[in-house]
């Protein structure tokens, strides 16, 4: 009687199974690249919304632990509507709350706050709302913020 030898058949799915690219996935859709497009802050009776697509530029970047966000004006720093914002920390999820702890920021006083904000994500957008509330600046007020995931 013949024996076969299943060394061929061994060695040909251990070749197949190096060829196949295993990806992590992503632990929530939250995670990635966002571009700001809008802001709306609510105090008392007061509404103002901000287009940040006009003169200036703002990135937030989620990974499966930490958040960082950069915003600049597109001037490069040379007119009046210079800025430059910086900022990041750990951040929590649970269910549809995303609660950011500010660990850095370059307006120092907003350093060691947290803050919860309810998430939604539709398609690419990303729309963030919650209470901003710094005590030693007087800041009390919604922020509703619009993202677009970049690519």
């Amino acid at each position: 009687m013949k024996k076969r030898s299943y060394l061929p058949i061994v060695a040909g799915f251990i070749i197949l199974q190096s060829c196949i690219t295993v990806t992590k996935e992503k632990s929530s859709s939250i995670q990635g690249t966002w571009k700001l497009v809008s802001g709306t802050t609510i105090q008392d009776k007061d509404t103002v919304h901000t287009d940040y697509t006009r003169n200036q530029e703002m990135i937030k970047i989620i990974n499966d632990t930490h958040f960082a966000f950069l915003r600049h004006d597109l001037n490069r720093g040379k007119d009046s509507s210079a800025v430059f914002v910086a900022g990041g920390g750990k951040y929590t999820l649970k269910g549809n709350k995303y609660t950011e702890h500010l660990e850095y920021f370059n307006v120092r006083e907003w350093e060691g706050n947290s803050f919860e904000l309810e998430y939604e994500i539709k398609g690419d957008t990303l729309t963030t709302k919650g209470i901003e509330k710094v005590e030693s600046l007087g800041i009390n007020h919604i922020n509703i913020e619009k993202y677009v995931r970049m690519p």
